[in-house]
């Protein structure tokens, strides 16, 4: 393998001035420019993009950390992401942490060690900071962590209200929530849109906590509808908690929509090919990853942010799990 030392070499000039040369750090004269490009296609010299980084502490690299790689939301996310830096030039480094703490504290010490230009993270530690021992220009995404750190996330509030809105105009009278993790901002900002909406109607309402996990939710959800069986409204705090509510209906012999509707909240393909298909309230995906990208690039290249907190409106997408047409 060639190396700077090989080219240094052969254009008869030092190492350094070779890699001034390359990382543009200094003056070079002509001479030795013109000796140095004559070196480098004579030996089809590559430079090394770790020696680069290591020489200018920058790379066009950039960390992305998502929770859950099994959850169809993040890996649509991701998608978004490495698009739009793909775009712009940079490429994505994807880590995931399976909702570990130990794992996500790793992955943060070790992108900031290897000098990637910035990280977009969706964190499980939203009470803690040790992210803000990273030097680096960073985004939270789909989860806020601090008023300081540049957000984009969803209007989970504004959304569980217009899931539990539409299930109540579609005549569901007993509604059983299921929310996220406890410890999740947007989990429990979905919460109070439920509340909010269920809050003084002649109703009954319930709510338990599970994963966002096809199998635990439907677990859950299960023991709970084998003990509560007049519940005939569920608005689940993701889509995966409603294909395990689905399911969950389904080996109780319960029939959706005529017997208890579902609606979910995200958005996720899997959603339109499941039986019956499920309604939602769908984050924009696409432009929540699209938007996080571009607001990190604009930091790593030093342009001036002019909304540091962007919140994208849902769209309640009406599929099969309820039977809004009884009502209309």
């Amino acid at each position: 393998m060639t190396t700077i030392s090989d080219v240094a070499r052969l254009a008869e000039v030092s190492v350094a001035t070779v890699s001034r040369y390359l990382n543009e750090s200094g003056y070079v004269g002509a001479k030795s420019r013109q000796s140095i490009e004559t070196a480098i296609k004579e030996l089809n010299y590559v430079p090394s993009e770790v020696a680069r980084s290591l020489s200018t502490k920058q790379s066009d690299i950039i960390g992305l950390i998502i929770p859950d790689i099994k959850n169809p939301f993040f890996p649509e996310l991701a998608r978004a992401v490495e698009d739009t830096a793909f775009e712009y030039g940079y490429t994505v480094i994807l880590c995931n942490s399976d909702e570990n703490p130990t794992k996500e504290k790793h992955y943060l010490q070790k992108l900031t060690k290897k000098y990637v230009a910035g990280i977009i993270l969706t964190t499980i530690l939203e009470q803690e900071s040790h992210w803000k021992d990273v030097k680096l220009p960073i985004v939270a995404l789909d989860r806020p962590i601090d008023s300081d750190v540049p957000t984009v996330t969803t209007n989970n509030q504004k959304g569980a209200k217009l899931a539990t809105d539409f299930l109540i105009a579609c005549g569901a009278t007993n509604l059983l929530c299921i929310s996220g993790p406890e410890a999740f901002v947007s989990s429990q900002s979905r919460v109070e849109g439920f509340q909010t909406a269920s809050r003084k109607k002649n109703i009954t309402t319930h709510i338990i906590e599970s994963a966002y996990d096809f199998d635990i939710a439907e677990k859950i959800i299960y023991d709970y509808l084998k003990n509560n069986p007049s519940v005939d409204g569920i608005f689940a705090c993701s889509d995966a908690s409603a294909i395990g509510a689905l399911k969950a209906a389904h080996r109780l012999g319960i029939r959706v929509p005529e017997d208890m509707q579902i609606v979910g909240f995200d958005g996720i393909q899997v959603g339109n090919v499941v039986t019956p298909s499920l309604t939602t309230v769908a984050q924009n995906i696409y432009q929540l990853g699209q938007t996080a990208a571009k607001l990190l690039i604009k930091q790593i290249e030093g342009q001036k942010l002019t909304n540091e907190s962007i919140c994208i409106d849902p769209e309640l997408i009406i599929r099969e799990t309820t039977r809004k047409e009884r009502f209309e």
